[in-house]
């Protein structure tokens, strides 16, 4: 019997997957087999060297800039049909930017407008391969974000997205999931991690009693994009340890 997931001989996009959360996703599907490209924003690979959730090896990297609504399409012409595309991108601005215009208009624009914008890029090719898209979303989506209005709203539109694209699309064979992610440390939550108070309060509403790991979400990618979830669409999964139980 053939392993379920194996995806050897597939290709599969993770925008977003230059570090973090995408990049453990994107190392999960390379582990499998998969030919995995990557997109971030600077304009070589060896621009992350300093980071230290980036790691390349094996994988293909392209510059995407998700600010230009134009991108994608142009992405989507270079690299030709995808098998699993996973929307990781995302923004986040603090102290209260996101109540000022700007700042809404940036974690917006990048979290939601551009997950779009991805999706309808690349859709012609997934319909060609019956393929998969994931849309990596976060628990944020589903409670309030007292200093972030622009990253909650934002979320909750791009898991709302992953409903309404999984209905268009299934008769084209093309199957529309989330992820939602819990407390992972990345740089978008150092602003929590790298605090310790704020850091044992994290883990101390957490059932698992841990953080997540981007590893952790590569499982249930691989999980999403597999013929073991076949007969799945328009679901957010919901990867947080439990804190959303609470």
């Amino acid at each position: 019997m053939s392993d379920p997931l194996d995806f050897t001989a597939k290709r599969v996009l993770v925008i977003g997957g230059s570090s973090g959360i995408g990049n453990g996703i994107a190392h999960g599907f390379r582990q499998r087999g998969a030919e995995v490209l990557v997109t971030g924003t600077r304009p070589d690979e060896g621009d992350y060297l300093e980071a230290e959730d980036s790691d390349f090896t094996g994988l293909s990297y392209h510059q995407l800039d998700v600010t230009d609504r134009d991108a994608p399409d142009a992405l989507a012409l270079q690299i030709d049909a995808v098998d699993v595309l996973v929307l990781c991108q995302g923004a986040v601005r603090y102290g209260r930017q996101e109540f000022e215009r700007e700042g809404w208009d940036l974690v917006v624009g990048v979290n939601l407008t551009s997950v779009m914008d991805c999706a309808r890029a690349f859709h012609p090719g997934l319909a060609e391969q019956h393929g998969s898209i994931i849309i990596v979303s976060s628990t944020g989506a589903f409670h309030a974000m007292i200093g972030n209005p622009a990253y909650g709203a934002s979320k909750a539109g791009a898991a709302s997205l992953v409903g309404s694209l999984a209905q268009a699309w299934a008769s084209e064979g093309i199957r529309v999931n989330g992820i939602a992610p819990g407390f992972v440390p990345t740089k978008m939550t150092r602003i929590t991690t790298e605090n310790e108070k704020r850091r044992e309060g994290a883990i101390a509403r957490i059932p698992l009693r841990r953080m997540g790991s981007p590893e952790d979400m590569a499982g249930a990618a691989l999980f999403l994009a597999s013929p073991l979830a076949s007969y799945v669409t328009g679901q957010t999964l919901i990867v947080d340890g439990g804190l959303s139980l609470g």
